[in-house]
């Protein structure tokens, strides 16, 4: 403990390291970095015939092992000790004849200029800036002008540090307005666990002639894992980009020490482009008594599976974790963005890094099972791409089932995890006279004549519940011939679709504020218009606002115009913790406006997603105030939650009777002979039905 200083300040005063050295003795310091970590990237740019000079070199090994390998002979070392030259110079001797020691600050060194090709900094840097006060940055000044000054062009400043933020931010907005080339590189396997837990990076510098005006600034890291450099963009992001890195040895020595409370989510990125190629979570699972075979287990979520309950959810995640009986499971999900090269293409590539994520008392040699739905990775086709103004980005995919199944879903990329719209394809038939195709063609894709979407199919869980809410409209049997119904909302047009086929006199008015997801709709999801179908394109506040006005102004025996009002439209403000509806659609005076446009006996229903307990209750209030009945259904597994609201008490139902209600339902809407089985969607799904 006497060899620490009283004040990071000491770390730049020759008294406090000559006391340090003399109390130490000629043991060997090395603050982080041994010799073997850094040798692959000094290799990279110290060549035998170099002069080095080595800045701040106390008694580290590390001039003398580079001189006993034959990296390099001609080396130069200065420290502000006394002490420690001495003791080096004495440790040296004729060993290494080539190789000096000098008593030299390196704010004020004596070497001509452009005397060396490269310059060695071995923790020197972190112990000069050890604050962002002005004295200090001003030394750091001197520091570097009097590096650049010694060094020849072409040249390179090496520089081995922690990269604490303000030295790494310092550093490189230094070099790089001098229009110097700036790398980072990260030591692999740097740090001894026990002392240090973040990763060792070196700063190289390269010296460039200073071109006047604005020249591109060059700033590269390189991952621990890969020669080849990434190109980034900024400082900011550069240092952002060391920061992720350091976060991530402090999350793996976590790991590694005890199990985690709460599930840990990251991204591995791409090396090439840099985006997120691997989303794991890690669940550890207290209730499993781990064992030599049930320690660690890694777990593939098939492509376009990612957001089923089992999977996108953290009770999922739990669940999944306890049956397949790991202590802890690492989920790994695969992006669309991506290629991947089967499991065993996956297994490869992650079995080193998923290591670093093993819980405590793994053997090193243990293998650690890989573990899928089926033992594949599932298929993800994206059949479409595009940016919407209003939207933003979004894809149209088709990916594979639980079973044989594919489907089609519109999923936009602002909230990635959550399906927008979803149907079922159908198997494709052959043509009446059309040919087999011969074994020796090349096989279809999975999905490539897969594009005849299943009308008959509801695949979302809040739609077959919004359909079947239509048991709550009045006595079946006296129902009107045609069915009148709004849906705010369209998307990919499965909820106002399956309305209008199954039930065959239903006039459907869709309204949707964007004009590209009528056109998503229309050609990926076989959606149409035509006599019983309308869409407006149109804002829903707006068009039931003016919907309000118009009816409120008719004669007092004229009917409202619609027997159900739907909403299944989505918020694109991600900050407030409801996604679906957007706030202004459960206001008080705009669901005033609603209730106007329905009949007395008509129905309400409005798919709420919402996260925040207290905006719920907000919401759920104000429409008790507005309708004065109201049920409400949850979507088990998921958030959604469908209410369903009446303007009149009279309407009230003992949830016992919706079950009968709803096969009342369906033999009043349907007519003879409708080729459908729809009886998925009305059986059992309004049983957990409660009124508020």
């Amino acid at each position: 403990m006497e060899l620490l200083p009283r004040s990071p300040g000491e770390f730049g005063s020759a008294r406090y390291w000559d006391r340090f050295f003399r109390q130490r003795g000629q043991r060997p310091f090395e603050w982080y970095g041994a010799f073997p970590e850094l040798c692959p990237v000094l290799r990279k740019y110290v060549r035998p015939r170099d002069k080095v000079l080595v800045v701040g070199c106390g008694n580290s090994e590390l001039s003398e092992q580079m001189y006993d390998v034959g990296m390099c002979e001609d080396i130069v070392n200065i420290d502000v000790s006394d002490a420690v030259i001495r003791q080096m110079q004495e440790r040296s001797g004729s060993k290494r004849p080539k190789m000096s020691y000098l008593l030299m600050d390196v704010l004020q060194m004596d070497f001509p200029d452009t005397h060396f090709q490269v310059v060695l900094d071995k923790g020197t840097l972190d112990a000069v800036l050890t604050d962002e006060e002005e004295a200090t940055l001003a030394k750091v000044d001197k520091m570097f002008a009097e590096i650049s000054r010694v060094l020849q062009v072409g040249g390179r400043y090496l520089c081995v540090s922690l990269a604490q933020a303000h030295v790494l931010k310092k550093a490189v907005e230094y070099f790089s307005r001098e229009g110097w080339v700036v790398r980072i590189h990260q030591v692999a396997g740097s740090g001894d666990k026990q002392r240090f837990v973040l990763p060792v990076f070196v700063y190289v510098m390269t010296k460039f002639r200073k071109i006047p005006g604005s020249a591109p600034q060059i700033l590269e890291i390189c991952p621990e894992e890969q020669d080849k450099p990434m190109r980034v963009e900024s400082a900011e992001r550069l240092v952002a980009a060391v920061k992720d890195r350091q976060h991530y040895a402090l999350l793996c020595s976590q790991l590694s020490r005890t199990p985690c409370r709460e599930q840990v989510s990251l991204d591995l990125c791409d090396k090439e482009s840099g985006r997120p190629r691997y989303t794991l979570h890690v669940v550890d699972s207290p209730s499993v008594k781990p064992s030599r075979d049930n320690h660690f287990a890694i777990f593939i979520i098939p492509q376009g599976r990612e957001t089923e309950w089992l999977f996108g959810t953290e009770e999922g995640r739990r669940q999944l974790a306890t049956s397949a009986g790991f202590g802890r499971l690492v989920t790994v999900a695969l992006h669309r963005e991506q290629h991947y090269e089967g499991m065993a293409g996956i297994q490869a590539e992650l079995s080193g890094k998923v290591m670093e994520l093993a819980p405590p008392g793994l053997s090193a040699r243990q293998q650690v099972p890989f573990l899928s739905v089926g033992g594949d990775i599932g298929v993800r086709t994206v059949q479409h791409r595009d940016t919407s103004p209003l939207s933003g980005e979004y894809v149209v995919e088709d990916v594979k089932g639980d079973g044989t199944c594919y489907f089609r879903r519109l999923v936009f990329l602002c909230n990635r995890n959550v399906v927008q719209s979803e149907a079922r394809l159908l198997a494709p038939t052959p043509l009446p006279g059309q040919k087999k195709r011969r074994k020796d063609k090349k096989k279809p894709s999975p999905t490539e004549s897969l594009a005849a979407i299943d009308k008959s199919y509801l695949c979302c869980e809040h739609h077959k519940a919004m359909v079947a809410g239509l048991c709550l409209l009045r006595d079946p049997n006296t129902l009107p011939a045609k069915l009148a119904v709004l849906v705010v909302g369209l998307g990919g047009g499965s909820l106002p679709l399956f309305v209008h086929d199954y039930f065959l006199q239903a006039r459907v008015a869709v309204v949707e504020i964007d004009p590209s997801m009528l056109e998503v709709a229309t050609r990926w999801f076989s959606f149409s218009e035509g006599d019983r179908m309308r869409v407006h394109i149109a804002d829903g506040l707006d068009f039931v606002a003016k919907l309000a006005a118009e009816v409120s102004v008719l004669p007092p025996a004229a009917p409202a115009q619609y027997d159900a009002v739907m909403f299944d439209v989505d918020s694109k403000d991600l900050t407030v913790g409801m996604s679906c509806p957007p706030p202004a659609f459960v206001e008080k005076p705009f669901l005033q406006k609603v209730k106007t446009t329905l009949k007395p006996e008509g129905i309400f229903v409005l798919n709420l997603v919402c996260r925040d307990t207290r905006l719920k209750e907000s919401v759920l209030a104000t429409l008790r105030e507005v309708f004065p009945l109201l049920y409400t259904r949850r979507i088990e597994g998921e958030v959604n939650e469908i209410l369903f609201c009446q303007p009149s008490p009279e309407g009230r139902r003992d949830p016992a009777e919706l079950g009968a209600r709803a096969q009342a339902l369906e033999g009043a809407l349907r007519q003879p002979g409708h080729p459908w089985d729809c009886s998925y969607v009305l059986a059992d799904m309004l049983q957990a039905v409660k009124i508020l």
